[in-house]
C-alpha cells in the first residue's frame, strides 16, 4: 500500500479518472468516489482531442491553440499507460466552397493549414458523403472511443493501486487532499467555493449503431459525424444554463438535419439519443489547482474539451500534491483567476 499522501478524488469522469492514475503513479493512495448516479458528460461525448478546429471553430477557446495542443501530446503517452486506442487518422471539414474558404482562412490565421481532399478520396474516405461538397484535412485532430477509454482508464488505475468507492463525497474526511472534478454537481460548494463560477451546458448527441463512417472523422456546418467501433456519432448540442438529461428532439432535429446534408443517407434515419451535463467557466478553459479552501484542488469546468485537456488537468493536479513542477500552462488553469482579474 503507498505511503504517500492520501487523496480522494470526486468524481470518476475523465478528469477524475486521469487525476487518479496520475496521482497513484506519483506514490499517492488515491480513493474515487463516485456514486454514479446519472449519466456522465464523459460518455455522453464524441471523444474529440481536436485542438486545431476547436480553436478555429469554437470563439471560447481561439486563442488557446498553444494549449490545446500541449494537452494533445500528452495523450500518446497516456494512451500507452492505460491501454487506450487512439484514431489518428484526421479530422476533415466537409462543407461549401465558401464555408471552407473561411476555414482555411481561420487555420492560416493560427499559423497551421490542412490539406485540401480530392473529391475521389473524399468519397472513399466518407462514403455516402453529399454530392457538390468539398473537404479540408486536418491531421493534427484525433479522436478516442470514450466508453473503452473509461473501461480502460478505471482498470490502469485499479491496477495502480486506486481505491474506488460509490460514494458521494461531503468533505475532505482524513484525506490529506480532496480532488474536486465533479463537473457542474454544486454539491461540493461547501469545499470548494468556486464551484459557484460554473455554468452548466447540456450537451445532446445521436448515434447510429452499424452505420459505416469512411476514415476520418467529419466536421460539417452545424455538426460533427464521427465513426466509431458501433457506428456513428452525431453532435453536439450546447445547451447553457441546462441542468437536465432529457432528451429533447425539438433541439436535436437541426443536428439531425445538419448531419443529412453532410451523409444524406442518413436522411429518415432512427437515431438513439443521450444527453450529459458538462461544466464551464466563463472563460471556457478549466478550473486546475489549488482552491482558496486548505487541502482541497479542483479539476473541473473543461467545457467540452474534458477529454482533450484530462492529461494536462492531471499533470497540474498531482503537482499540487507532490510539490512537482506543475508546467507552463498551470497559471492559465489556475482557480483563482477569475478573482484576480487575470481571466479574459
Amino acid at each position: 500500500m503507498s505511503k504517500g499522501p492520501k487523496v480522494i478524488v470526486a468524481g470518476a469522469g475523465a478528469l477524475g479518472l486521469v487525476s487518479a492514475l496520475a496521482l497513484a503513479d506519483a506514490g499517492c493512495a488515491v480513493t474515487v468516489c463516485d456514486p454514479a448516479k446519472g449519466p456522465q458528460a464523459s460518455a455522453v461525448a464524441a471523444g474529440m482531442l481536436a485542438p486545431v478546429f476547436e480553436a478555429a471553430l469554437d470563439a471560447e477557446t481561439a486563442g488557446d491553440l498553444d494549449l490545446l495542443l500541449a494537452a494533445r501530446n500528452l495523450w500518446p503517452g497516456l494512451a500507452a499507460r492505460a491501454g487506450i486506442t487512439v484514431d489518428r487518422s484526421g479530422t476533415a471539414a466537409v462543407g461549401s466552397e465558401a464555408w471552407l474558404a473561411d476555414i482555411r482562412a481561420r487555420l492560416a490565421r493560427m499559423g497551421m493549414r490542412g490539406a485540401d481532399v480530392p473529391r475521389g478520396m473524399l468519397e472513399d474516405l466518407a462514403p455516402g458523403i453529399s454530392p457538390g461538397l468539398e473537404a479540408v484535412l486536418v491531421r493534427e485532430d484525433w479522436r478516442l472511443e470514450p466508453r473503452p477509454a473509461l473501461t480502460a482508464l478505471r482498470a490502469a488505475a485499479e491496477a495502480a493501486g486506486v481505491q474506488f468507492r460509490p460514494w458521494t463525497v461531503s468533505g475532505r474526511g482524513g484525506a490529506d487532499w480532496l480532488v474536486v472534478a465533479t463537473g457542474a454537481d454544486p454539491g461540493l460548494l461547501p469545499e470548494a467555493p468556486e464551484l459557484s463560477g460554473l455554468s452548466p451546458i447540456k450537451g445532446q448527441i445521436l448515434r447510429l449503431d452499424g452505420a459505416g463512417g469512411g476514415g476520418f472523422s467529419l466536421r460539417g456546418e452545424g455538426c460533427y459525424v464521427v465513426r466509431g467501433a458501433q457506428g456513428l456519432a452525431i453532435g453536439a448540442t450546447m445547451e447553457v444554463g441546462h441542468s437536465d438529461t432529457e432528451i429533447d428532439l425539438i433541439t436535436l432535429a437541426p443536428l439531425a438535419a445538419a448531419a443529412a446534408r453532410l451523409l444524406p443517407g442518413l436522411a429518415g434515419a432512427a437515431f438513439d439519443a443521450f444527453a450529459g451535463v458538462r461544466a464551464a467557466t466563463a472563460d471556457g478553459l478549466p478550473m486546475a489547482g489549488f482552491s482558496a479552501m486548505p487541502g482541497v484542488i479542483l479539476a473541473v469546468g473543461a467545457r467540452r474539451n474534458g477529454w482533450l485537456l484530462a492529461p494536462l488537468v492531471a499533470q497540474v493536479v498531482a503537482a499540487c500534491v507532490t510539490g512537482a513542477d506543475s508546467g507552463p500552462y498551470a497559471r492559465r488553469f489556475d482557480p483563482g483567476r477569475f478573482e484576480s482579474g487575470e481571466a479574459a
